[in-house]
């Protein structure tokens, strides 16, 4: 009898246990990233801030910058990065810059630091619980945030996404921030919910870009974007503020798209 329950109980307490394995230190990830591994996790939390700003193959970008120049820092994931279904309880870092938000009366430039990815990206039904930061990133291969929630501000400001681009059926809860960002592939916001403001002012879609069913509950900002080809805005609902100003469609001036 005693045996039945030792097993019941230990049955009972397994998910517990599970639960408890899939918790992963950032610090286990950026590790791996400097070993140059592939990066593979499914169903896992991820804990302590993912800053993979400092790299150990980090650079100076332009080594030969004066005193008033800021200095740009470049770190390079140059193996796969991918995680399904994943919690990161902690900032997800590309982009640093330490001045943020600081007043100065120096003449002195500053600093930033920068990531750049050789290989595929795949952030695939993922929650970001804090801040989610890419600024400046060059994505040389496939990048998919498909299915994901940004729970704070989606930061991706003058990024370039060389290959395809997967946000479909992602979720923005606070500012999703594209401007100026470069989509030299198919660009993918199939039914994406953006729940503040969003940022697409100065983006370019080289290829084409697919945001229908996509709803924009706050001002969804197209001012001066560029489509180079097709526009897929089917069924898109604009509960917000719209500004289409000075958006190119091939080339054209496009006051686009009825707002539905």
């Amino acid at each position: 009898m005693k045996k039945h329950v030792h097993l019941l109980l230990a049955l009972l307490f397994l998910p517990l246990l599970t639960i408890a394995q899939n918790k992963v230190a950032a610090s286990e990830i950026i590790a791996k990233i400097n070993r140059g591994e592939a990066v593979n996790y499914k169903n896992a939390e991820i804990t302590g801030n993912l800053d993979m700003t400092k790299l150990q193959n980090m650079k100076l970008k332009n080594e030969k910058a004066g005193k008033n120049d800021t200095k740009e820092h470049i770190s390079t994931v140059i193996a796969p990065l991918v995680f399904e279904n994943c919690t990161f309880k902690g900032d997800v870092l590309a982009y640093f810059n330490p001045d943020n938000g600081v007043k100065s009366a120096s003449t002195t430039g500053g600093e930033v630091y920068n990531t750049d990815f050789k290989k595929e990206v795949r952030f695939e039904n993922c929650t970001f619980e804090a801040a989610t930061a890419f600024k400046y990133s060059d994505f040389e291969q496939e990048v998919s945030f498909a299915g994901s929630r940004f729970a704070e501000e989606a930061l991706f400001k003058y990024s370039k996404f060389a290959k395809a681009a997967d946000f479909s059926k992602a979720t923005f809860a606070d500012d999703a921030n594209f401007k100026y960002t470069a989509f030299r592939d198919e660009a993918n916001f199939k039914g994406a919910v953006f729940e503040d403001d969003a940022d697409f002012k100065y983006a370019k879609f080289e290829t084409g870009a697919d945001l229908q069913r996509s709803v924009f509950e706050g001002l969804a900002n197209f001012k001066y974007t560029h489509f180079s080809k097709t526009a897929n805005l089917d069924n898109v609902s604009f509960k917000g503020g719209t500004d289409f100003k000075y958006t190119r469609l091939n080339n054209r001036p496009a006051s686009l798209i009825p707002v539905k």
